[in-house]
């Protein structure tokens, strides 16, 4: 058995990133920037107002003092004249400065009569202007790769850039095995299970930003299987869930290595999820994971995630980890990492007292898998522990 972080290495051998294309910026959110993006204007491009107020020379403010309005700047409408000493313009926030001002009074601190203006005693020396390029310059860059949150979608359109060059999605095949599974709304015999880990897989995946492609069931049969593989042959990633063991009834291996598969690794010294298999099947990477509900999740979100986000572009890595202190005492941990199910509490972080990897109710409760390094010995409450966030923290 090889550890957690050696069988990462051997998976991130496996995958290189997709290639690229371009996609218009309504359709950037999520995905991953694979080249640096460059600006094509400034912003602001001119000198703006910040406030609503009277645009007038710096060097004439102070208090009492009078002034001349001799016309108005708006948000896209521009006065065109020069301010001139005793003169002032009215304007709104957003509008460019009028030439010769450098400040602007604050509409608050000003009384007005007809065309003229006083300015208040309590003026400040705030200029309240946005300087031409304050926020950034064109030809300055978003730097690539970075998956893209709204805000850098606020941005690039800001920066005017219509068109935005992403990593493609990548393509995954998930390939469920057993003659015990049955497909969600199937009827199932009465030595049958649902399916769900294809499932469950695919909604984890998709939301890192792969395709997942649910394959047909394969049976427990060398041909069944070798259609499956066929079917999976255009993806980027095959994943297949279960049968990766050394039972009678377990081919996935067999019948992969028949089929061309050079093995990576077999086994890994966690738990759950120690029989995990990987390799590369006709230039395609391929990942084996445990058949047992939880396991194949826990391995999903600890190898495959990983293998995805190294697709897309972005740093090859594992899924990173926070601290927190234990809610409650633990005992010895064994010789095998090991991801507990857990949840975070006002506490802190409290591992379930039933750990079975059948128990998808369990891993469905959970926010957190609390991770035991081998040989650890027992900890009591208060002790920090390390844990990998499974959603967003309550």
């Amino acid at each position: 058995m090889i550890s957690v972080a050696e069988a990462l290495g051997h998976l991130f051998d496996l995958v290189t990133p997709t290639d690229t294309e371009e996609v218009p910026l309504r359709a950037a959110a999520g995905r991953v920037l694979a080249q640096d993006v460059t600006a094509l204007r400034t912003q602001p491009p001119f000198a703006a107002s910040a406030m609503d107020g009277y645009a007038l020379r710096a060097a004439e403010v102070e208090p009492d003092a009078m002034f001349k309005v001799i016309g108005e700047a708006a948000a896209g409408h521009a006065y065109a004249g020069h301010v001139a000493a005793g003169q002032c313009v009215r304007i709104f926030t957003g509008a460019p400065l009028p030439d010769g001002a450098d400040f602007i009074v604050i509409q608050e601190d000003v009384t007005r009569r007809d065309d003229l203006i006083t300015l208040g005693r309590d003026l400040g020396e705030k200029s309240h202007i946005r300087p031409a390029g304050g926020d950034f310059k064109a030809g300055d860059t978003v730097t690539a790769p970075r998956r893209l949150a709204p805000s850098d979608v606020a941005l690039l359109a800001s920066m005017n850039v219509p068109q935005v060059p992403v990593f493609r999605k990548p393509g995954v095949a998930l390939l469920a095995t057993g003659d015990e599974l049955v497909a969600p709304g199937e009827v199932p015999g009465p030595d049958q299970i649902i399916a769900s880990n294809s499932y469950g897989l695919a909604a984890l995946l998709e939301a890192e930003g792969a395709t997942a492609r649910l394959l047909p069931i394969a049976r427990d049969t060398e041909a069944s299987l070798t259609t499956a593989f066929e079917l999976a042959a255009t993806a980027d990633l095959i994943v297949t869930i279960g049968g990766a063991s050394v039972g009678d009834h377990d081919l996935v291996a067999p019948v992969a290595e028949k089929l061309g598969m050079s093995q990576s690794f077999y086994k890994v010294a966690m738990r759950p999820g120690k029989p995990l298999m990987a390799g590369r099947l006709r230039d395609v990477p391929m990942i084996g994971l445990p058949g047992n509900p939880v396991s194949a999740m826990v391995c999903g979100t600890i190898f495959v995630v990983p293998m995805v986000r190294a697709l897309l572009g972005l740093p090859r890595q594992a899924p990173g980890q926070r601290t927190a202190p234990l809610a409650a005492p633990l005992a010895a941990n064994g010789p095998r990492e090991h991801y507990m199910r857990a949840t975070l509490t006002k506490d802190g972080l409290r591992a379930f007292d039933r750990q079975d990897s059948s128990l998808l109710s369990v891993l469905a409760g959970a926010d957190a898998l609390l991770v035991r390094p081998p040989h650890d010995p027992a900890q009591p409450a208060g002790a920090s522990a390390r844990y990998v966030p499974l959603r967003q923290e309550r």
